[in-house]
């Protein structure tokens, strides 16, 4: 399984930076990676949908992946997404990855051809004999218009390099059985920050966040309350960022936690089209969670 053996804790699902002309800010990048490892996150996935993966150029996906490598420079291990509806483009784009110094793969079942469950195994059954980075399958059907099926992970677990799943499907059922089954070795991370206690509770290893582009500190130590076992610190945690875990959602993500950056002074308010600019109400609200968790 590489280097992720015994990954756990919270990862950022790292947003990308844009310069008001459209390109990528890479100072802004480079920064946001050395505050993230200064406050103690455990890991970081650039180029994953938070990333705005969806509209960035071949080039800039290499080049943030490259940054947050390079800035990361060893201290948390950097899971890039490399994720889509085309087996054959990923499987190219992971090659290119790994030769930037990625320390594994995050995959997001493939969108809108909506594949079967034989078919998702075997994209991902692909991507796995294609390279030797440990990868963690994404499960977010919310965006992709389909579930990883628990049998259908399960299989994929048997793969030597298939590691983990972020799993977003939201079905605390589906998530207990996955963690219940899953081999030793396989990693089970929450794709939503509000499931992250009930999801390690069951046995899983960590969240993928958005919200700790925000407040990795305190997400950090958060996960790490709940992976010892003080749940009553744990769900203190818990109350206090659940405010913030919601607001990020009050607009399709990434919008609202780009708003909340810029507000914070960490980025330049800018996206790329189809995403648009946050509506003046949601950007009174997510002000008040911001301040209210002092954080502007």
């Amino acid at each position: 399984m590489g280097n992720l053996e015994g990954l756990k804790g919270c990862g950022t699902a790292l947003i990308t930076p844009f310069l008001p002309d459209g390109n990528v800010d890479e100072k802004a990048l480079a920064s946001m990676v050395h505050w993230q490892v200064q406050e103690g996150i455990h890991f970081l996935v650039p180029c994953g949908t938070t990333g705005e993966s969806p509209t960035l150029k071949h080039d800039e996906h290499l080049a943030i992946v490259d940054i947050t490598v390079r800035t990361a420079a060893g201290r948390v291990p950097v899971i890039a997404g490399a994720g889509g509806n085309d087996t054959a483009k990923i499987i190219t784009l992971i090659a290119e990855l790994k030769k930037l110094g990625a320390d594994g793969i995050l995959s997001v079942s493939p969108y809108y051809n909506k594949p079967t469950q034989e078919g998702i195994y075997q994209h991902f059954r692909a991507i796995a004999e294609s390279t030797d980075l440990p990868i963690i399958v994404y499960n977010v059907p919310g965006r992709t218009g389909s579930n990883i099926l628990p049998d259908t992970l399960l299989r994929l677990a048997e793969i030597p390099n298939i590691a983990g799943v972020k799993e977003a499907s939201g079905d605390i059922s589906q998530i207990g059985e996955i963690c219940t089954k899953a081999p030793a070795r396989f990693r089970v991370f929450s794709g939503d920050d509000s499931l992250t206690l009930p999801l390690i509770a069951l046995g899983g290893h960590g969240i993928i966040s958005v919200a700790s582009n925000e407040a990795p500190g305190m997400m950090s130590q958060f996960t790490a309350a709940c992976l010892d076992g003080r749940w009553d610190e744990a769900r203190n945690w818990n109350r206090k960022l659940y405010p913030l875990m919601k607001i990020n959602f009050v607009e399709t993500s990434p919008i609202p936690v780009k708003a909340a950056l810029s507000m914070m002074g960490k980025i330049q308010e800018v996206y790329r089209l189809p995403l648009v600019k946050i509506s003046d109400g949601a950007r009174q609200k997510v002000a008040s969670v911001l301040s209210g968790l002092g954080l502007i």
